[in-house]
């Protein structure tokens, strides 16, 4: 199984292909339109999230409601293209001029990209922007729901957001207000502080990072591999997440903490019940082991730096002249840390469902159900 997206910020359409879902798999567009409108929340947001109502629109690949087998086609239009059509146009009359970008910003892909490319840092910035995340969480929305009919749930909460860190517990009250929370936190007292520390950094002309966790819950022992370096789960979890824009860095279980502990404090105590099947007596491995998954729940934090787009720029080299300035601002949000939970949910679910039908490889949803039950069947003896 496989996608490939393509599309511009402020271009026509986000596009996708998917190749190798399953046939009979049930797709709700519902679900997949809640997802985007998921990803455009939060209290740091834009302006350019007031423009666009993402809706997808399906090509080919799926009739009635199922999946057929064939290449799954995707589109998102773009409203905002509107206003960018002559900009961004395909022929000869583009105006190549407009809104052309000479001053790179720190921490973008600006200058880098129109080294590497020789070209316009228009090119770079409208590929490279986060808009590309909307494509992949309709991708991810997609698979999620066939994960969610073999019984896996994936879910998410923020840990800290600009230095303000939440209290985490496990609760079903706790994931109940995580739910409710704008901020994805299932701590009040910190999601105050929180949008505290949103106003002034908007004030300031600063933008905030943060800390998130992806839940992976009833996925069985034996995803992914040990057999070589590039099916180990987790090193394809890791790079799933640090392929989103601003994820700076990955860990799972204990994390780093791990490199601060006695062995006897990191690695978790197997455990055998009959019926039940193994077991660990704690989780701080994350539930990945030797690169598979060991049957507890996956559990992935990840850090996000701040957006680099800074509303009080910072300096810059101006790429003809080469004098020293102030970057360039484009639109952009102060923080995007719950919706980078949402993007991050939905890239982990492809790892997973790629990670599933890896392992029971099945042309139709009804064989991948057949072998997963037999599997887990299996496991519990």
């Amino acid at each position: 199984m496989r996608f490939l997206t393509a599309g511009e910020s402020h271009g026509q359409k986000l596009v996708g292909i998917i190749e190798g879902l399953p046939s009979g798999m049930k797709i709700s567009k519902d679900r997949v339109d809640e997802a985007l409108r998921q990803r455009q929340q939060g209290p740091g947001r834009g302006g350019r999230m007031s423009i666009e109502q993402d809706e997808i629109h399906f090509i080919s690949g799926v009739r009635g409601g199922y999946s057929t087998g064939a290449p799954v086609a995707l589109e998102i239009h773009n409203r905002d293209w509107e206003n960018w059509s002559g900009i961004m146009a395909w022929g000869e009359d583009a105006d190549l001029e407009s809104r052309k970008v000479m001053t790179p910003r720190p921490g973008h892909a600006d200058l880098t990209g129109a080294l590497k490319y020789r070209t316009d840092v228009r090119n770079i910035l409208e590929r490279a922007s986060a808009r590309e995340t909307a494509m992949r969480v309709a991708i991810g929305s997609i698979v999620r729901q066939g994960l969610s009919a073999l019984g896996v749930e994936i879910r998410g909460h923020v840990l800290a957001v600009g230095g303000v860190h939440a209290q985490c517990t496990n609760g079903e009250d706790y994931w109940d207000r995580v739910r409710q929370s704008e901020w994805s936190v299932g701590d009040l007292v910190a999601e105050q502080a929180i949008g505290e520390r949103l106003l002034v950094a908007r004030e300031q002309g600063e933008s905030l990072g943060g800390l998130l966790e992806v839940q992976v819950h009833n996925v069985p022992a034996g995803l992914g591999s040990h057999v070589q370096w590039d099916r180990k789960l987790d090193g394809k979890l890791a790079q799933a997440v640090l392929s989103v824009q601003a994820m700076k860095g990955v860990s799972f279980g204990l994390g780093f903490e791990a490199g601060e502990r006695m062995g006897s404090k990191v690695h978790d105590p197997i455990t055998y019940r009959q019926g039940h099947g193994f077991a660990r007596s704690s989780n701080h491995a994350g539930g990945i082991e030797g690169g598979m998954s060991n049957g507890e729940p996956i559990l992935l934090q990840a850090v996000m730096k701040p957006i680099p787009t800074l509303y009080q720029p910072l300096d810059t080299v101006h790429l003809e002249t080469k004098e020293v300035v102030k970057a360039s601002v484009e639109r952009s949000d102060v923080c995007a840390v719950p919706a980078a939970l949402v993007v991050l949910e939905h890239v982990v679910a492809w790892v997973i469902a790629e990670a599933v039908l890896e392992k029971f490889p099945a042309d139709n949803f009804r064989d991948l159900q057949s072998a997963w039950e037999a599997y887990q069947a299996y496991l519990v003896l």
